[in-house]
């Protein structure tokens, strides 16, 4: 091989002595160059890639992130609509129970929305049609109530007029009916309720009207008797005293006097009693509560 073209590399010691003497083609170190240029790219690109792959996968992470967060929104937007589905459905049945009395041609009418079941349809297309359904029930149920308010205003008068109230709070001693005579061994009928309360217990009028009696009876003692209009009176008896007088109007919650244990009684307690055209009627029929 022509030394021209060859390159020497001699390794000397420190004392002058050759060790090594090494012979190498002058292409090698343009070609140990561009070897290293060729790795230095090559991992550039590695490097590059690496860093690009690190970037996706934090996008991915947070794209499934955002996606789990969405499940979530969804699936509380689902049970949501779905206990809203229920509390509307409840008001269909206590919208029958509420207008049953008035009969049906009272009831508004419906077009029947259906709606009903727990809220399981894809989202969003589905969904959409389902809120579309709730709010046109929702609608309904409003207009049902206004119609309700309407017919409660007008009859509020006639419905305010009915002895609806206790005239007192207390346990129920002797129901209305046939009961057990206290005083003999036989059975009698028990025109009214008897209240239990401690003496001097306020007693109040259960709706407006007018005292018809205020004074002594020989068998409740102590009474007041109250006349509603349209037949209907109220009896109070075994008072310890009187706190209004015949003719006067009383309001609903009006006081009439104080429980006590006058004329034929063996205790303190309010003889309640509720008159429809002179013939005594249970008082737990007209009680709201």
């Amino acid at each position: 091989m022509d030394r021209g073209t060859q390159w020497s590399l001699l390794l000397v010691r420190g004392d002058g002595r050759r060790v090594v003497r090494l012979s190498f083609s002058r292409r090698l170190p343009l070609a140990i160059l561009i070897g290293a240029g060729a790795l230095a790219v090559g991992v550039g690109a590695v490097v590059g890639e690496w860093r690009l792959a690190r970037v996706r996968t934090h996008d991915v992470v947070g794209v499934t992130r955002e996606l789990d967060a969405q499940r979530g929104t969804i699936g509380a937007l689902k049970a949501r609509m779905a206990e809203v589905q229920d509390e509307v459905w409840s008001w269909r049945d206590l919208h029958a129970r509420i207008w049953e009395p008035f009969g049906p041609d009272a009831s508004p009418r419906s077009r029947g929305t259906g709606i009903g079941g727990r809220a399981g349809a894809r989202l969003p297309e589905a969904a959409v049609a389902e809120v579309d359904r709730l709010a046109e029930a929702v609608r309904e149920e409003g207009e049902s109530l206004r119609a309700l308010e309407r017919l409660i205003s007008r009859a509020g008068k006639a419905l305010a007029s009915l002895p609806s109230r206790w005239p007192v709070r207390g346990t129920v001693n002797s129901e209305f009916g046939q009961r057990r005579s206290p005083w003999t061994t036989g059975g009698e009928f028990h025109s009214g309720i008897d209240i239990a309360a401690e003496r001097g217990t306020a007693v109040h009028a259960p709706a407006a009207g007018t005292v018809a009696f205020a004074g002594s009876h020989p068998e409740y003692g102590l009474s007041v008797i109250v006349d509603h209009r349209d037949d209907l009176r109220t009896i109070y008896g075994h008072l310890s005293k009187i706190t209004v007088s015949p003719g006067q109007a009383v309001a609903r919650g009006g006081a009439l006097g104080l429980t006590g244990n006058t004329g034929r009684s063996s205790g303190p307690h309010l003889h309640y009693e509720i008159l429809v055209g002179n013939r005594p009627v249970n008082p737990r029929a007209y009680f709201w509560d």
